[in-house]
């Protein structure tokens, strides 16, 4: 097959979605195991790439400049490491890579992993994941309907409920390994509902998933509840942020992840916000806007759900979230992860999650200045907040990180009485 390009790159045709396999970097284990599958159903073959040596980093160093932020070379790097690995036949291959559109340097990975191809795999289409419009081509085989879209934030709903309670179970098992038996079946399970016609039907399958997990037999010691917050690869992602969740989980900790869905709707939101604050309304202004609704509903249903079973603890109230940070910055302010950050931070604080960790690739201005910036806004209101930010990058040690971690779960400690 003749490969087509546009701009000196070659490009995803309509014909190669038969031949190729797209590889995608690792970010939400559960969600995206559940995300490729309704990409399967629209007849992509997808594989969420799992290498995670030190090779991958090595990679990514050779083939982007140093002062580029983490997460494009742990991606980048992941991508060459694949392609380099034997594994895949380098004519029938794709790679994808998200695109926000926005100011972070996230909107430039494509044409740095782009650059790296160059003179090993000329051969090697790269297709951008967005949603604002870029890369349009008429030759683009990658289509994005309006099901498809809505289907694959179904699939990061049932990844965020997963999430939750494995989180909440795993910490406290008694049986080790009895919560990720739970967790795979109903992965399985997860990917049947998502084919079926009924996915949308998530009050059922929520019920049916808080009924399962909470026969996971757990100990009623109180645990150290620790939020993750931050820059979104690093918050979510175990190679990003060296495995935080399981080291949490090793410390006699519950790590409080807040849920993908938070993002999206944060992601709505802001461009509906947009439109009111700049005046730039434009024909998809209102899709956001039913969308944000659509799925600001759906949130409220999680939260009612969980808050009826009454053995596990709901994610926040995204209402709240926009009520409650506008005492720390404007909902103007949405560069990166944006008002969103000082927003879960203030949230966990306020729900009994004193102790925050801020996940954040070094160099990454967005998430150092309103992170970072606005931790001390969050303990002036919430004094007893515990919270340090860890930079991630290939200079920072994974043994310096997890000391600081340690420094701060012994003030928690001895704040709670405990030697």
């Amino acid at each position: 097959m003749a490969v087509e390009m546009k701009n000196g790159y070659p490009i995803f045709t309509p014909e190669m979605k038969e031949t190729h396999t797209i590889l995608i970097p690792m970010m939400l284990p559960i969600h995206f195991e559940l995300l490729i599958s309704v990409f399967g159903q629209y007849g992509y073959h997808c594989e969420i790439m799992k290498n995670e040596s030190r090779n991958v980093v090595d990679e990514g160093l050779k083939n982007v400049h140093n002062d580029t932020c983490y997460p494009a070379l742990l991606c980048i790097g992941q991508f060459m490491d694949a392609l380099k690995s034997g594994k895949y036949d380098i004519n029938k291959v794709a790679l994808m890579l998200p695109q926000t559109g926005g100011g972070c340097r996230a909107s430039n990975y494509i044409y740095l992993l782009r650059k790296a191809l160059q003179d090993t795999f000329p051969q090697v289409p790269v297709i951008s994941l967005n949603f604002v419009g870029l890369e349009k081509d008429p030759r683009n085989g990658w289509h994005m309907s309006m099901p498809m879209i809505v289907k694959s934030i179904y699939s990061l709903m049932y990844g965020d409920m997963l999430m939750l309670l494995y989180n909440q179970c795993r910490s406290a098992e008694l049986v080790k390994g009895s919560s990720k038996k739970v967790l795979d079946r109903w992965i399985k399970k997860s990917v049947s509902i998502l084919a079926s016609n009924s996915y949308t039907n998530t009050k059922k399958y929520y019920k049916e998933m808080l009924a399962d997990f909470a026969k996971v037999e757990r100990s009623s010691v109180p645990r150290i509840k620790v939020g993750i917050v931050g820059e979104i690869y690093v918050k979510f992602s175990p190679l990003g942020n060296n495995h935080l969740e399981d080291f949490l989980i090793s410390e006699g900790c519950e790590p409080v992840v807040p849920s993908m869905l938070e993002f999206v709707l944060y992601y709505l939101y802001t461009k509906v916000n947009e439109a009111k604050l700049y005046s730039r309304h434009s024909a998809i202004t209102p899709v956001y806007a039913m969308m944000y609704q659509m799925f600001l509903g759906k949130q409220k249903e999680v939260v009612k759900v969980i808050e009826e079973h009454g053995v596990f603890n709901p994610p926040h109230d995204f209402l709240h979230l926009l009520h409650s940070v506008s005492q720390y910055i404007n909902l103007g302010v949405n560069m990166g992860e944006g008002w969103l950050i000082p927003a879960e931070m203030g949230a966990l604080a306020e729900s009994g999650t004193e102790n925050i960790i801020c996940t954040q690739p070094f160099g990454c201005l967005p998430n150092h200045i309103i992170a970072k910036g606005m931790s001390r806004a969050v303990k002036e209101h919430h004094p007893n907040a515990n919270i340090i930010a860890i930079d991630y990058d290939p200079g920072a040690t994974r043994v310096n990180q997890e000391n600081r971690i340690k420094l701060m779960l012994a003030n928690a400690r001895a704040a709670k009485g405990e030697v």
